[in-house]
């Protein structure tokens, strides 16, 4: 008897993009073992297998978008799940089974996809000076691919100019942006690459930064590198773009500790002959 795995209640999520496939047919997984990996506009998360068995086909391939009820694959229970079932009863169509084994998964990619989330939020919102009274502006008007492909480009959405329907942000709104900022930047250096020469062979988004020193760090030792996460590459750019811009501030307070020092000494001299000294 095989049973249908679908993709259960994952939160305010519409057709998510499968970036990962973490097991193929034939392969034996136990209950809540990750099968599948998501990604949305903000935010991957790891969907799990309600249930032990063997799978028997993979229904989604890398690049398919998927929703709750979406079919992912083809389950054969585990013995353990097939002596659950009494043998007295009339089997179940699969369509039975679905239906419980879908709910009985804890909706625990919600709470991940939400702390993720909080994350990788985008800067717009995170740059934004606080203002109690002001009405919350809804995200640029764009498709998850668009989103991506910016991203991609490191272009800030909420400063693109969409020319599709309803002010939508299109592929090509997003290209003509940073054809825009790479062409004012370079237009930037040419004016000023007569004074300082030094300082502008950097690579620093038009902030005219020093280049970074190439250090040989096997030098010091033996070298490994591991790959960032999905997360950590999204919100990276994010995180230090927010450092060089924002300004940081450091407040100083004086305080003028006269008298509070005259009597500090005024107290030694009286307490010197009972070996007490205040600091």
């Amino acid at each position: 008897m095989t049973i249908e795995i679908k993709v259960p209640d994952i939160g305010d999520f519409d057709g998510v993009e499968v970036i990962e496939l973490l097991v193929k047919p034939g392969d034996t997984v136990t209950a809540e073992q990750s099968i599948i990996t998501v990604e949305s506009d903000k935010a991957s998360m790891e969907i799990p297998c309600p249930q032990a068995g063997v799978i028997k086909e993979l229904k989604v391939k890398i690049g398919d978008k998927v929703a709750e009820g979406t079919l992912m694959l083809i389950l054969e229970p585990s013995s353990v799940e097939k002596a659950a079932v009494p043998t007295a009863a009339p089997a179940p169509a699969p369509a039975a089974v679905v239906a419980p084994a879908v709910v009985a998964v804890p909706s625990v990619a919600t709470s991940v996809a939400t702390s993720v989330a909080s994350v990788a939020a985008p800067a717009m919102v995170a740059a934004q000076a606080h203002n109690p009274t002001q009405v919350v502006v809804q995200l640029p008007h764009a498709s998850p691919s668009v989103r991506k492909f910016a991203r991609e480009l490191g272009a800030a959405l909420d400063h693109v100019k969409g020319t599709g329907p309803k002010g939508r942000i299109t592929q090509e709104d997003v290209q003509q942006y940073v054809k825009q900022m790479l062409s004012g930047i370079a237009s930037g250096a040419g004016l000023s690459s007569g004074s300082s020469g030094s300082a502008r062979n950097g690579s620093g988004v038009g902030l005219d930064l020093l280049p970074w020193p190439k250090i040989d760090f096997a030098k010091f030792g033996e070298i490994e590198e591991q790959e960032l996460s999905r997360i950590k590459k999204l919100s990276g750019p994010n995180l230090h773009r927010n450092w060089v811009m924002i300004p940081h501030v450091t407040q100083f307070d004086e305080a003028d500790i006269t008298d509070l020092e005259a009597f500090r000494v005024s107290s030694n001299q009286a307490l010197a002959k009972q070996g007490v000294k205040l600091t």
